[in-house]
């Protein structure tokens, strides 16, 4: 089983990468850029499971580890093929 895991900062908080990924698009010439955010993705391989299992342990990797709850949000994909 595959978790595909994206991680983005919240809204509201200050994303110093998008702001130069903006600016940068701008100095090339893209000026319909309005605003960009910079996150990160991963992807898991699990052992199969019950999917409620599977999904627990997803959620607590992420609030444990992989992302910090205080200013990021994270969502995930299940590919039970991967």
């Amino acid at each position: 089983m595959r978790a595909k895991i994206y991680i983005t900062l919240k809204s509201g908080i200050l994303d110093p990468q998008g702001k130069a990924i903006e600016h940068a698009l701008s100095v090339l010439g893209f000026n319909g850029v309005k605003e960009a955010r910079v996150g990160k993705y991963m992807e898991l391989v699990l052992a199969p499971g019950p999917k409620d299992q599977v999904e627990k342990s997803i959620k607590e990797m992420c609030e444990k580890l992989l992302a910090n709850t205080v200013i990021e949000t994270y969502r995930y994909e299940l590919d039970p093929e991967g």
